[in-house]
């Protein structure tokens, strides 16, 4: 298949997963490899998500604004949908009430939570040369959170309230990814589950769970949930207006 252009290829590598020094939901920090795949370089825009949905669900409403307001299940209809409309075999059934991902599908995805991690952090190019990722950075690209994010700090457009903003209009990291951190928090694939110290290869979460993750905080964080490391739980039929999604597609 033909790669869209505002994807990028995410090299697969080895780095580490989680922080010693901040949320115990962080802890233990531990070793992951992940193979390579694609990621989109900017969050799903609400052009986007209409050309396939047919209706934006957003609450800021711009074309060139990452849809928001949209469930974990909703996100995965869209891959779907998008995979399907394009020719693509899609990455999701339900089997026996359940819904499973094929990875090995050339359809649209999720991330798995390692996968955004890695990706925040810069990948291969974020890491040392040991392998092992050093966290250089505070958050996805830079030290500085008005450099590369849509936050509390700087979002406020409306009587004091946060706002998404258009896509790509801050900083990316050293992938060429944009708003990994800000703008509006993004949905992976996996269940929410404590994490374990034992070295892992291409995780895809616990097998069952109440909560789906969301990761890279949104426009109305402060920083400390700004950080590549940093969790989010939610029950994945919830709709708030800022969560919303990244693609990837996997290298079978």
């Amino acid at each position: 298949m033909e790669i869209p252009t505002n994807f990028v290829l995410v090299e697969g590598g080895t780095f580490k997963m989680g922080s010693s020094n901040r949320d115990t939901e962080e802890k233990p920090v531990h070793e992951v490899t992940v193979s390579s795949f694609y990621m989109g370089i900017y969050e799903v825009t609400q052009k986007e998500w209409v050309e396939v949905m047919g209706a934006n669900p957003s609450d800021w409403k711009d074309d060139s604004f990452p849809v928001g307001r949209v469930s974990w299940q909703d996100a995965l209809e869209y891959c779907n949908k998008r995979s399907q409309k394009e020719g693509l075999t899609p990455a999701y059934k339900n089997v026996s009430g359940q819904l499973v991902c094929d990875f090995k599908a050339n359809g649209y995805r999720l991330p798995t939570e390692a996968e955004w991690e890695f990706a925040a952090k810069g990948g291969i190019k974020g890491n040392a040369s040991d392998g092992l990722f050093p966290e250089e950075f505070t958050y996805s690209g830079s030290s500085d959170a008005n450099a590369v994010a849509w936050c509390t700090a700087n979002s406020q457009i409306d009587k004091g309230k946060s706002q998404t903003h258009a896509v790509g209009t801050k900083a990316a990291n050293s992938l060429g990814i944009y708003d990994m951190s800000g703008n509006v928090s993004e949905w992976c694939w996996d269940w929410f589950g404590a994490y374990t110290s034992e070295a892992q290869t291409n995780p895809e979460g616990p097998a069952t769970g109440r909560d789906r993750v969301a990761r890279g905080g949104n426009c109305g964080s402060d920083s400390n949930s700004l950080r590549p490391a940093c969790r989010y739980k939610t029950s994945p039929t919830n709709r708030y207006p800022v969560i919303g999604l990244r693609l990837v597609i996997g290298i079978a």
